[in-house]
């Protein structure tokens, strides 16, 4: 890297794009979106929210549109702090539009998965050229966390839309600058990010290798200049998108002097944001989890990873200040997080983008490569023996594993593995070695097709509670009362009826003496509860098993099922 300080690298000249261009050749652009939409729509409507994450959020979202408090989000009768509510309020907003929960709770980040995409389009086509943008969105919509996750409704897929568009915004200002709109709206995407996850400041961290590859006067940077006023409309951008949210939020509290909204105030601004990340109380995890996390949830684009740090390593000794800010970027984002004890693999998704858009200008190079070829064969014959090897060891050879697989769930899915094997194997024929890269990522995109028509409807009966809940229903008849101890999300969700609930968070034994009182006011009520919840209140002999249901077993208790000495 000295030669840089020395400037005798040649002139290089500053990243221009024809907007003309891109203007005119969309074709790609609408051919992309098209794919990304066929694998991220797959199996809309055909299944309910899922735990552990989606039956809460979708909760949520529904109590704002029954109750019309979208300024403070409730869990049953309690406040819900554990996140900011902007992805709340989009499930809502489409609840609302279209009244289908079950088309609602997944639009959000279907869409998100949907801009992100078209974005990281922009961006490659930009840096580099139209067909880099184009594989650079292939290779996004591959990615096994960043689809899995634009047909999951959790926060990740939008934190991830915002995160990106603030990259992309900080890119256009410091490569392809001065842009103080894109820089504005870079910081303005963050403040949303913020509000939907705490982390959607993670671009910011993208000044701390352009700090480095401005002082050792790297080419390609924009000369950027401007007032200081110009740089402080950035930071004022994000605490405008914050404030959307948490003036009225600080106000409504401090007007109210209700200590419930005082003790959710604080837990969500502190509690769940800096005391989570400093001094977490869950998810504890080793410091290079992330690391070996995003070797995995990054596939197929890691495999390629063996040639693809040597090609990188020469662009950054001659001095691409793309790759620079870019896979520095990548680092960062794993190190904060890794700094930190408590990880999950979700929260690396935000860099998965990134990934794709420096894979992106090399990918026609390994297209052309025997041994990559030869890699992705070999992966597709993996992933292949794999779904066949389950499918006969749990279908045919141990049934007992295949159910213990499955945690019990009442569902045989190995026609489903074994058809999934099967077309592996179809694609290594049909395509071969040579063309083994595009049989591999047409192999993937018809697994993503296959969980959506297929495995949706097929695991939906026993994945989602509805069922059970109308079991319920059906059990105590249409006039009985129903209330809740020591409950889960999807249970209040999926009622068939409304529905008492005694505290989420709560001690189980308050729950459980709330409910007493309440179950002895009247004959036609019932409780539903955990095992845990049962002794020493209820006798087990009254009560009435449910079975087992999200590794718990439930049942069903009226004002007979009391032992004496817990009546009120």
């Amino acid at each position: 890297m000295k030669s840089l300080a020395r400037g005798d690298l040649r002139p290089i000249k500053k990243y221009r794009v024809s907007t003309a261009r891109l203007g005119a050749d969309r074709g790609h652009l609408w051919l992309l979106l098209l794919l990304a939409l066929v694998l991220f729509s797959s199996g809309l409507g055909l299944r309910d929210p899922w735990p552990a994450d989606e039956p809460r959020f979708t909760l949520v979202a529904k109590q704002m549109v029954d109750t019309g408090d979208w300024l403070f989000p409730h869990r049953g009768d309690e406040l819900y702090p554990d996140k900011p509510p902007l992805f709340m309020w989009a499930i809502a907003a489409f609840y609302w539009l279209t009244g289908s929960l079950r088309v609602a709770f997944l639009l959000p980040s279907l869409l998100a998965g949907l801009f992100t995409t078209c974005l990281i389009y922009d961006i490659g086509a930009r840096l580099w050229r139209r067909r880099v943008g184009f594989y650079a969105g292939l290779a996004l919509i591959t990615i096994f966390q960043f689809t899995l996750q634009a047909k999951t409704a959790q926060i990740d897929a939008t934190l991830c839309l915002w995160t990106t568009l603030g990259l992309y915004g900080l890119l256009r200002h410091l490569l392809l600058g001065p842009s103080w709109d894109w820089y504005v709206t870079a910081f303005a995407a963050m403040g949303f990010g913020i509000i939907t996850k705490g982390m959607g400041f993670l671009p910011i961290l993208l000044f701390l290798p352009y700090g480095y590859a401005r002082f050792r006067h790297w080419p390609r940077l924009a000369q950027l200049g401007g007032d200081w006023r110009y740089w402080l409309a950035g930071p004022i951008a994000m605490l405008v998108a914050i404030g959307l949210w948490l003036a009225p939020m600080w106000i409504t509290v401090a007007v109210s002097g209700d200590p419930a909204l005082e003790a959710y105030r604080d837990n969500i601004l502190w509690h769940q944001t800096a005391e989570r990340y400093a001094d977490p109380w869950h998810h504890f995890k080793p410091f290079w989890f992330l690391f070996a996390q995003a070797l995995l949830l990054w596939l197929p684009v890691t495999v390629l990873l063996p040639w693809l740090l040597p090609a990188w390593w020469r662009r950054l000794r001659r001095g691409d200040v793309r790759y620079l800010l870019l896979l520095s970027w990548i680092v960062l984002v794993l190190l904060f997080f890794s700094a930190s004890a408590a990880k999950r693999g979700v929260y690396i998704l935000p860099a998965a983008p990134a990934l794709a858009l420096i894979t992106a200008p090399l990918l026609a190079g390994l297209w052309r490569k025997a041994a990559t070829q030869t890699v992705a064969l070999i992966m597709t014959l993996i992933i292949a023996a794999v779904f066949l090897s389950v499918a006969l060891v749990g279908g045919v050879l141990a049934p007992g594993w295949g159910d213990k697989l499955l945690e019990g769930y009442d569902v045989k899915p190995w026609w489903l593995f074994a058809a999934v094997g099967a077309m592996g194997i179809l694609y290594a024929v049909i395509f071969r070695r040579r063309w083994a890269f595009l049989g591999l990522v047409a192999y993937l995109w018809s697994v993503w097709l296959c969980y959506g028509w297929w495995a949706y409807p097929l695991f939906n009966p026993v994945r989602s509670t509805a069922p059970f809940m109308a079991e319920i229903g059906r059990r105590i008849g249409p006039s009985a009362q129903l209330g809740l101890v020591d409950w889960k999300e999807q249970f209040l969700l999926c009622a068939d009826r409304p529905v008492e609930t005694f505290g989420f968070s709560r001690p189980r034994r308050t729950q459980v003496s709330d409910a007493i009182a309440w179950l002895q006011a009247d004959y036609n009520r019932w409780v539903l509860l955990s095992s845990q919840a049962l002794a020493p209140c209820f006798a087990p002999n009254r009560a009435i098993d449910l079975g087992i249901r999200h590794r718990q077993r439930w049942f069903l208790v009226d004002q007979s099922a009391i032992v004496p000495q817990c009546e009120h």
